[in-house]
């Protein structure tokens, strides 16, 4: 990597870590404007922007820059988010997270020489939709898992993880958190093909 390469790969991974590490946070409180406490959390509107991020650094770095970014900021973030947030909405966080961004650098490769608006808003629409299911399954379904007998908060007490589940309408807030990640998406091609057109000269010149 030159000097540049190594500074753009800080930014992506310090973006990368705060958006992931606020939204850990964030998603313990709910959004209480307008009625909305029992649909939305205030994390909704600061984790799509993880999507934008993946999607920048697999434009500048290729596919295997953007899944160690992915994979740095998967590390730092479960670790802070271990210490700043709870065990539980680590382990939630962190498996959607890969889960979801590795499935995004992957669709976004295939549609890669497309038109240009394209590769970031269907990655980001089927990928944020697995991250949702992931998360908000495991992070706040209270009951009995199926096919188990035994609810989450008693599985990871067994592993030595002590939780307490925080019982929060995990399916309103999934559908909800999902139709605010699609209209983000929207909303971030603009600020994705601003900063995509900055990055192209760079990117003529190293090709």
């Amino acid at each position: 990597m030159t000097q540049i390469d190594r500074r753009d790969f800080l930014i992506a991974l310090t973006a990368m870590t705060l958006v992931v590490l606020s939204s850990n946070i964030l998603v313990q409180h709910p959004f209480t404007h307008w009625g909305m406490g029992d649909y939305l959390t205030w994390g909704a509107f600061s984790y799509p922007f993880s999507f934008l991020v993946t999607d920048l650094s697999n434009r500048r770095f290729g596919t295997q820059g953007a899944r160690r970014v992915v994979y740095v900021g998967f590390v730092l973030a479960v670790a802070l988010s271990i210490v700043l947030a709870t065990p539980r909405i680590a382990i939630a966080s962190g498996s959607a997270f890969l889960v979801a961004q590795l499935l995004d650098i992957s669709i976004f490769a295939r549609l890669r020489d497309k038109a240009w608006w394209m590769p970031p808003f269907i990655s980001s629409v089927i990928s944020s939709g697995l991250d949702t299911a992931i998360f908000f399954s495991f992070a706040f379904y209270c009951g009995v898992v199926p096919g188990l007998g035994l609810t989450i908060s008693e599985m990871l007490g067994q592993a030595g993880v002590v939780d307490q589940c925080i019982a929060l309408p995990w399916v309103n807030l999934a559908v909800a958190d999902y139709g605010v990640k699609l209209a983000l998406a929207a909303i971030a091609i603009a600020p994705y093909g601003a900063i995509l057109a900055f990055m192209r000269p760079r990117l003529q010149r190293a090709a």
